[in-house]
């Protein structure tokens, strides 16, 4: 019996240093197995940091998360096979070992790593609009709920009770969660 989950973001964990080599094998494994269908998308998260050397500051680009690739997929049987057979990757996280299916990232996890990593948003399913009522997750607010006014750019304007009054907060698409 085929054992399949809905499409999910999962971390591999590899070998420090071989994360690119990881991206190039594992996308060439999904073309080879006829598998791109079920592995969708690899991303090696970085970001962009200065550097002073001689006096000079220079930006570097460096992993976020040396040891770890992000993997967009179908978990299948079939794609998990070709997935963690990939040479470097040592396993999934979230994985309890026995050959259990790895947990995916949650969408709130995966869409603030992507937007850090300057993508946009679109890559999700989000059903939020205008005048629903949502909680803020992340950043000065958390745990507040708030009424959406208006969405811009990935942008939020939410109309929060604060002190007894009706104020409004601007807030970044990935820090609110639908009710």
């Amino acid at each position: 019996m085929l054992d399949s989950f809905d499409k999910g973001w999962f971390v591999l964990q590899t070998y420090s240093g071989y994360e690119n080599k990881v991206k190039e094998n594992l996308l060439q494994r999904a073309q080879t197995y006829n598998m791109l269908d079920n592995i969708l998308r690899v991303e090696i998260p970085t970001q962009t940091v200065n550097v002073e050397k001689n006096g000079q500051t220079k930006e570097i680009e460096e992993n976020r998360f040396p040891g770890y690739v992000l993997v967009e997929m179908v978990m299948t049987d079939e794609a998990w096979f070709v997935v963690r057979n990939t040479p470097n990757v040592t396993g999934f996280v979230g994985s309890h070992g026995n050959r259990s299916k790895p947990t995916p990232l949650l969408e709130e996890e995966i869409r603030a790593i992507l937007l850090s990593m300057g993508q946009t948003i679109d890559v999700f399913d989000t059903n939020i609009k205008e005048g629903d009522v949502v909680q803020i997750i992340d950043g000065a607010f958390m745990g507040q709920e708030g009424r959406v006014v208006e969405i811009e750019n990935n942008k939020v304007k939410l109309m929060l009770n604060m002190f007894g009054s009706e104020t409004v907060a601007e807030v970044e698409l990935y820090q609110i969660a639908e009710l």
